[in-house]
């Protein structure tokens, strides 16, 4: 069996705040891209199904993820220009509100500016820089967790104007999606530290009389070459990788005081009761309960099709 290459390298994740390579800034109106959230555990309710599958307009039964939301809020604006050599686009400054950013836990540095004197027409991106409060969840984490969210637009001037009128604020979810839009999840798989090829792999035993090896790879490739292709299995880490899961739907967006709709009598396992504000979304996602996940709008033609707020029946708990 060969090493698939879909998911290569096979490495470690170097940070549990998954990263992001690119957003959906299509829009034509500014808004933030993404939020972040801690994964609490999964449960089945009862939908209509508005596909064109065969169980179109019927009642199915779905299993879905609930990811509690923490306390957002924005503490600074990132700026971006454009070098004229390289022609990559690099962070040119910050605008700080002072109050969220000493609660984020960060100093004026030589790069803060102030809004008044930053002029929009000489910097060809802005983003937003929030942090999230994990005490205000059950995910018993105690550290802030700060990250940046790329706006969408049409011009630097008009993400500016937009950003402007968000710092220093608390950001919500019910702000940045609608229940059955369709987004893209970012999360890191779940763990298994380092393991051989029988279980990384799926490669089958030997014979215990072949090589006087049994829980073995049966050969490293060709012999006529001098290295070993990586399509060869070998142990290594397991698990703990970046992971994106593409064009999930949300089907509920909703705050603390619904929580005891999704909530069972018992809690979620390992996780517990959810306490703040929720989003339940169609399907799976990596990782285990308390995992850090990012949420953004799908990169996919699902972004730009008409939302359907799903209708959604009997939750099974």
């Amino acid at each position: 069996m060969s090493s698939s290459r879909q998911f290569w390298q096979r490495r470690r994740a170097q940070r549990r705040l998954p990263r992001l390579r690119s957003a959906n800034v299509a829009h034509g109106e500014p808004k933030p891209t993404g939020i972040i959230g801690f994964k609490a555990g999964m449960m089945q309710l009862t939908a209509i199904d508005d596909s064109e599958s065969p169980t179109k307009q019927r009642e199915v039964n779905r299993a879905v993820t609930v990811i509690e939301i923490p306390k957002m809020e924005v503490y600074g604006i990132r700026l971006y220009k454009r070098d004229s050599i390289s022609g990559y686009i690099e962070s040119a400054g910050e605008i700080l509100a002072p109050e969220v950013a000493q609660r984020a836990g960060v100093k004026n540095t030589h790069k803060s500016k102030k809004a008044d004197s930053v002029n929009a027409d000489g910097y060809d991106d802005v983003s937003l820089l929030a942090v999230a409060f994990p005490k205000t969840t059950n995910t018993q984490q105690n550290h802030v967790q700060r990250f940046e969210i790329k706006v969408s637009g049409k011009d630097a001037k008009s993400k500016m104007e937009f950003c402007s009128t968000m710092l220093g604020k608390e950001l919500k979810a019910e702000e940045v999606f609608k229940a059955g839009q369709y987004v893209d999840v970012v999360s890191i798989s779940k763990g298994h530290g380092w393991q051989g090829v029988i279980k990384r792999f799926g490669v089958q035993r030997q014979d215990h009389k072949a090589s006087q090896k049994i829980r073995h790879v049966g050969t490293l490739g060709a012999y006529g070459q001098a290295k070993i292709m990586y399509t060869v299995p070998q142990a290594g880490q397991m698990g703990f990788h970046y992971r994106t899961e593409k064009n999930k739907r949300i089907l509920k967006i909703s705050g603390a005081s619904d929580a005891s709709a999704v909530n069972k009598k018992s809690g979620f396992k390992n996780y517990g009761i959810v306490r703040g504000n929720f989003i339940v979304i169609d399907g799976s996602i990596p990782g285990p309960s308390h995992r850090l996940v990012r949420i953004k709008g799908s990169m996919s033609s699902m972004s730009s099709a008409a939302v359907k707020e799903p209708k959604i029946g009997q939750i099974i708990k």
